[in-house]
């Protein structure tokens, strides 16, 4: 892939609060919101999950998530469009053109999710592939399915139009103004056909002329492939749905700690979305994230001194002032977007610690995995920060002295630092 992104990207996606049923009036306010609020800290893509071509998404939530054989927009050459009746500006053929217009206006970026493969419904009614005499049933493959989603069948990669019908998609989602594309089931390779529709894909967007992120979905990928993802791809999913548990989160410190050695500018493992705020409110109900303060300090470190993509999965226009707070420290996202290098360099049963640095800056995270209130190890700290280039006598290579960015406080080694259990701090010391 192009490597023209040198930063992982940062926005907000529908999912986590509005699962299928986010409409046009959602995607403008929290658009609006993002705008207002978060951009200058470097907030800027919005991103309609799921479903947006469903016209009955949502309405049988108690028996399915997304519903069998549900009527779906689509245009004469076997390409879906949103749902008139949750985007009204898309009537008359024009799609997500005008949503996309209105968040390009904010300043914004705009992004959609899309599903491997070809509709279902294109293949039964055999429409048409643009720019070639073949129809849909004739580049769909009916044994290629996805198992948790009914919408689509896997394109065979061999038929002849496979590649003119991902062509297409590209050439109406450029049109549109598209910035950033999430193909899911697709990034972990179930189906026999996923690698060469993640290489389809990518070969339409090189061809489309518009500079556009792919993002592949769900995870885990397969590390084995880890060069075939940096090829084809801006961003790929390294766990399943990321949700507001604990144990999740635990369980990411050995994902990243796997993936590290293969994070550089262009491609970017994902370590998905950021469930915190206001979360559910398409699954059935509203409610508050289950994780704490301290435990989402916890993930955004993580996240962002492993330079993985930040997608907030909150409903924006109800934030807290606390979760505000969060999203918009200055001295954590700028550690996002320039830090060059970074790993896991401890471990124990207590503390993990990630060092990192960037042309200017060094950073140490230092996360308190226990059930308790403990010290920093601080001095661990002063054994293992050499490892920066510089002389062995100069007193730089220690932290002691470091702004710690969520209380922007200078920690001295002497006085010590507390970190609640599951919570972090992120030391930030010039070079």
């Amino acid at each position: 892939m192009e490597k023209w992104l040198n930063k992982p990207p940062m926005g907000w996606n529908s999912y986590d609060y509005y699962d299928t049923t986010v409409t046009e009036a959602d995607i403008k306010a929290n658009a609006d919101y993002m705008a207002k609020h978060l951009k200058g800290f470097g907030w800027e893509y919005i991103v309609v999950d799921i479903a947006w071509y469903s016209c009955e998404a949502g309405e049988q939530r108690d028996k399915y998530q997304y519903v069998p054989f549900a009527k779906m927009e689509m245009d004469e050459y076997s390409r879906l469009l949103p749902d008139v009746k949750r985007f009204p500006s898309s009537k008359g053929g024009k799609g997500f053109g005008p949503l996309a217009e209105y968040v390009h206006s904010l300043g914004l970026k705009f992004g959609i999710h899309i599903m491997r493969g070809i509709p279902r419904r294109a293949a039964y009614l055999r429409t048409k592939i643009k720019g070639t005499d073949v129809t849909a049933n004739e580049v769909a493959n009916a044994y290629s399915i996805c198992y948790w989603n009914p919408d689509m069948y896997g394109v065979n990669p061999k038929a002849e139009g496979a590649q003119e019908y991902y062509d297409s998609l590209l050439e109406l989602y450029a049109s549109w103004g598209v910035d950033f594309i999430k193909c899911d089931d697709i990034c972990r390779m179930d189906a026999g056909s996923s690698k060469d529709e993640i290489r389809m894909l990518h070969n339409a967007i090189e061809k489309c002329g518009r500079k556009i992120v792919l993002s592949l979905s769900p995870g885990p990928a397969i590390v084995d492939e880890q060069e075939f993802y940096h090829e084809t791809a801006n961003m790929w999913r390294i766990t399943d749905d990321f949700w507001d548990r604990w144990e999740l989160l635990l369980d990411m410190f050995d994902r990243c700690k796997k993936w590290e050695p293969f994070v550089r500018a262009g491609g970017y493992p994902d370590c998905d979305m950021l469930p915190m705020g206001k979360l559910g409110k398409g699954f059935g109900s509203e409610r508050d994230t289950n994780f704490t303060i301290d435990e989402q300090k916890t993930m955004l470190t993580l996240w962002c001194i492993f330079r993985s993509p930040l997608m907030i999965g909150a409903e924006l226009t109800k934030l807290d002032a606390a979760t505000m707070e969060l999203l918009t420290n200055g001295p954590l996202y700028r550690m996002l977007n320039e830090v060059t290098e970074s790993s896991e360099i401890y471990r124990d049963d207590d503390f993990i610690i990630w060092t990192g640095k960037s042309a200017s800056k060094r950073y140490a995270a230092v996360f308190n995995i226990s059930k308790e209130e403990k010290k920093a190890p601080l001095g661990k700290l002063d054994e293992i920060a050499g490892g920066y280039g510089l002389p062995v006598d100069s007193k730089d290579k220690t932290f002691d002295g470091a702004l710690e960015a969520w209380s922007l406080k200078v920690v001295k080694k002497d006085e010590g630092c507390d970190i609640p259990s599951h919570g972090a701090i992120l030391l930030v010391k010039d070079i």
